[in-house]
């Protein structure tokens, strides 16, 4: 290369589209066997982007703080991952399903007045890189107090908290829409 040469920038690559052949060992195969066992809740929903279409080939991965394992059978392990952790890929219609330990409360040492949640980051084609949100589970007391949450519009920030299914305490509702009228709220790195 001569000292002449003008440095052609490399082009953005998009996130996605994810193919079930390359995420087949790495996404959650058994939805509903572990909602039995204790302390596991299920996450279910959608993704929708900004006209409120279905993204058939989105993945989310759920992250929460907590480390101890559980009595699980061996189909639900996933080498080397904590349990608090959980990646799942979008269907044809948009609609996930997560089986995941609930988060665990605050320790004495953190900020006892975080709401319980998780992070979720979100990944889906035509992203420049994945998307950082946060999940709240119900309306609780604990989801008023925490400090993250008070500091969005009180108007946004329904689109950061899973509703209780009437029929079962274990399973939350929440919808992520990427872009347009109630867009999740997402934030920054």
């Amino acid at each position: 290369m001569s000292n002449d040469a003008v440095p052609i920038p490399t082009s953005s690559q998009t996130v996605g589209p994810y193919f079930r052949i390359g995420l087949d060992g790495m996404i959650e195969r058994t939805p509903g066997s572990s909602l039995e066992a204790p302390g596991m809740i299920a996450i279910r929903g959608r993704v929708l982007d900004r006209d409120g279409v279905a993204v058939p080939d989105a993945m989310l991965e759920f992250w929460s703080a907590s480390t101890e394992p559980i009595a699980l059978n061996a189909e639900l392990a996933i080498a080397g991952c904590p349990t608090g952790f959980r990646r799942v890929a979008t269907g044809g219609d948009g609609e996930f399903s997560v089986v995941i330990e609930g988060p665990a409360p605050p320790d004495s040492n953190e900020d006892e007045s975080q709401g319980l949640h998780f992070e979720v980051l979100v990944f889906a084609r035509g992203l420049l890189r994945q998307l950082l949100t946060r999940v709240y589970l119900g309306d609780g007391e604990s989801s008023k107090t925490d400090p993250l949450l008070l500091t969005i519009p009180e108007e946004r920030r329904a689109t950061l908290i899973a509703k209780a299914d009437h029929r079962c305490a274990d399973v939350f509702h929440w919808t992520i829409r990427l872009q347009g009228t109630n867009e999740t709220v997402f934030f920054g790195w």
